[in-house]
């Protein structure tokens, strides 16, 4: 899904006026059944199946806070199958609306910027709780997973919980990362998908329980591993380009240690210092062609790269220091290309300066739990995402370096050490 864009100084940029906040509508029973019907050749395709579990404690008129893991475009349209015709506000990331508005305001909608204190959020989702009577569809993990394992929860979830005293219900997929990984370029494989959709807390549970139990049930729900699930399950992907860009998630070399050499293309994964070459199997396991085998498991290689990133920062040697595009939107008309920069991150957090002198941004690592970053993102390239108070910037390397992985992962592991510390 491509997003319109416009070049614009930044003076001009900084001079729009900030579109006011509106509050949720509730989704009519038209555009209920229009996602419903929009999303049918896609449920049709993946043969997609689902199984309740004490779905018969949640009255079909009481609305209820749906939790669903977030692995590919298809989780909102199994969320229209099978919420249907119950009216659900969806909360999605702001620059949803660039050019979409009014489409996404009628589908019910709630804006907000991820990774970050949203203060507008919960009130927008209260009110359209008491107020229009609606569920709501959240992702908490805010972000597609990388690797195909579960990103961090926001610690103001189980809050969340208490505030709205709503049922609580989880949506789990299985195959959709398989159908459709964040890394292989939307190149869409021939996958089954299924969810179950489990009736998890009720008013009562949460009336009783304290806020590190909810966290605690919560977060249950959301330990997973699609790859270890794809190979006991023997789900079998053939396609010839279920390698293409694994390198965006396996960036490092554990052989000779170099970073950003690899090349995930076709069915191998090749790192070009030392020409490891490793080749990912059609049940989902990766083995070495020509050396030892180190890692025979994606999320592996994937958490080594985690603990190597944790150890920069404490022996600090970690730093990122690129030149990158800078994009920002103000209203939702378009996504505006405001000019050039530099984005730095280390111990000390974000800094993002450009745009001839004007831009000056600084994040601390206190202010974030983990990291907007994307692949191809609307098709416009790999991306990592900054916001102050009032704007999000979205920076893409200038010279195309693969660094969304190791950025995200160094931000997570920053934080907590930040909070560990205190």
């Amino acid at each position: 899904m491509k997003i319109k864009t416009k070049d614009i100084s930044f003076e001009d940029f900084i001079n729009l006026p900030i579109e006011k906040r509106a509050r949720p509508l509730k989704p009519s029973i038209f555009f209920r059944t229009l996602l419903k019907i929009v999303s049918a050749k896609d449920i049709k395709a993946t043969h997609f199946k689902v199984k309740e579990y004490n779905m018969e404690k949640l009255n079909h008129k009481e609305p209820a806070l749906f939790l669903m893991n977030h692995s590919a475009f298809i989780d909102l349209e199994i969320a229209s199958t099978i919420l249907y015709p119950r009216p659900f506000n969806i909360v999605c990331t702001e620059d949803g609306f660039i050019g979409k508005n009014w489409l996404l305001r009628h589908l019910g909608c709630i804006p907000t910027k991820k990774f970050v204190t949203d203060y507008h959020l919960f009130k927008d989702m209260e009110y359209a709780v008491k107020e229009k009577k609606s569920s709501i569809l959240m992702y908490p993990e805010a972000s597609y997973s990388f690797d195909g394992t579960a990103t961090p929860l926001p610690d103001s979830l189980a809050k969340c919980v208490k505030l709205l005293n709503i049922p609580v219900v989880m949506i789990r997929t299985f195959g959709a990362f398989q159908r459709d990984p964040l890394y292989n370029n939307l190149q869409v494989r021939d996958v089954d998908v299924r969810a179950e959709m489990r009736f998890l807390l009720s008013k009562d549970d949460i009336e009783s329980m304290d806020l590190d139990e909810i966290n605690k049930v919560i977060n249950g729900q959301f330990e997973f591993d699609n790859f270890k699930w794809q190979i006991d399950n023997n789900v079998i992907i053939d396609e010839p380009f279920r390698a293409d860009y694994l390198h965006r998630v396996l960036y490092k070399c554990p052989h000779c240690l170099t970073e950003g050499e690899t090349e995930g293309k076709g069915t191998t994964l090749v790192c070009h210092h030392c020409g490891a070459e490793y080749f990912l199997e059609e049940n989902g396991s990766i083995r070495s062609v020509n050396k030892e085998t180190i890692f025979n498991h994606i999320p592996s290689w994937y958490k080594w790269e985690r603990e190597c990133v944790r150890k920069e920062l404490l022996d600090g040697t970690y730093k990122l220091d690129i030149e990158v595009d800078i994009k920002a939107f103000k209203g939702t008309e378009c996504l505006y290309n405001i000019g050039k920069g530099r984005l730095i991150h280390d111990v000390n957090g974000f800094h993002l300066s450009g745009c001839e002198g004007k831009l000056d941004v600084k994040v601390s690592p206190k202010a974030q739990y983990s990291l907007y970053s994307d692949y191809y993102w609307y098709e416009i390239g790999d991306m990592i995402a900054i916001s102050d108070k009032e704007v999000t910037y979205y920076c893409f390397p200038t010279h195309n370096e693969n660094v969304a992985a190791k950025t995200r992962l160094a931000v997570e592991e920053l934080n907590k050490i930040v909070k560990r510390k205190e």
